[in-house]
């Protein structure tokens, strides 16, 4: 984030609120962080006039009505009351203008069934909780629907799936705008993990059995010597479990093969030492095990989008630990 003035970030509130998602908006973004040298500008938003209801009998009191909208940086719509209630016309009027001028919206859970109505997204991807999806797709044909990823960040519109993948996409809009370092710090204040990529799966199908709960401690000791030149069968015997069986429960715990997950730590290593230190890409290539810079510059443009040395002169800075 540039410039002395901060982001200022608008949650919209309405009756029958959805509590959880409200509540990760206000969380991530609302909480004051003095530890840090600049924050959110944040503020609640009602569709609504007065005291508004939400699950487990809360009242929620706005800070302004839909106007505080018209001059958000970001605009987060927690879920949404009713799958078959077409939103206000106003509201809907109200978020298009916003994006037109810049703004960034955000969706939670059934909250993408607000942002869908804008027509915002069609032609584009758009993902919601895995029990929505088909009546997401008779609601919005133009939409391409993705199902079984967290959450979907493209154009300044972002829409997260099941409930808790509305904590990974504000880490992942947190990381964007201040850095790793105090995405990570704010991760470790929340006690969750400091990165999921978006495109991992919603769900795991079968529970973890108990005797395969050591793949939690093998994922700890990889992301501790990702320096190493690791490999799957190392992995898979300090789980204690055939090939087979370890490729299997990574992918159900995880949604990637262990190959990529490794790639995607390497990856976001090399983001956090490109932020906060001034050592070469070639050094940050064998600090992270990528082994060369061609191999670091390979993988990092995939992911990222831009070379190393273009994301450091944009993220680089000093970050408190």
């Amino acid at each position: 984030m540039s410039g002395s003035n901060p982001l200022s970030v608008a949650v919209l509130a309405y009756d029958r609120l959805c509590a959880f998602e409200f509540g990760i908006a206000t969380e991530l973004f609302g909480l004051p962080r003095p530890e840090f040298e600049q924050w959110y500008d944040f503020s609640i938003c009602g569709l609504e006039t007065g005291l508004l209801s939400s699950l487990g009998g809360l009242k929620i009191l706005p800070d302004r009505g839909l106007e505080g909208l018209r001059k958000a940086d970001r605009i987060i719509i927690p879920g949404w009351r009713d799958l078959n209630e077409r939103p206000p016309e106003a509201l809907l009027y109200d978020l298009r203008v916003a994006h037109a001028r810049g703004a960034e919206l955000l969706s939670f859970c059934s909250g993408a069934f607000v942002l869908a109505a804008t027509g915002l997204l069609n032609g584009r991807r758009a993902t919601t909780h895995w029990r929505y999806g088909e009546r997401f797709r008779e609601l919005f044909p133009k939409v391409s629907f993705v199902p079984d990823v967290l959450y979907i960040d493209e154009d300044g519109l972002a829409t997260a799936a099941g409930s808790a993948s509305a904590i990974d996409l504000s880490l992942h809009v947190i990381r964007r705008d201040f850095g790793s370092g105090i995405a990570n710090a704010v991760a470790r204040r929340l006690v969750v993990q400091p990165h999921r990529e978006g495109g991992q799966a919603q769900f795991i199908e079968q529970p973890l059995r108990t005797e395969e709960n050591k793949l939690s401690s093998v994922l700890d000791w990889a992301r501790e010597h990702l320096q190493r030149d690791i490999g799957v069968d190392e992995m898979a015997d300090l789980a204690a479990m055939s090939r087979r069986t370890f490729d299997r429960q990574f992918r159900q715990s995880t949604g990637v093969s262990p190959k990529q997950w490794l790639i995607n730590q390497r990856v976001a290593a090399g983001k956090e030492l490109l932020e906060t230190t001034s050592h070469s890409v070639e050094e940050i290539a064998t600090r992270v095990g990528f082994g060369t810079a061609m191999t670091l510059r390979h993988h990092f443009r995939g992911q990222v989008g831009v070379s190393p040395t273009r994301y450091r002169q944009s993220f680089s800075r000093s970050l408190p630990v």
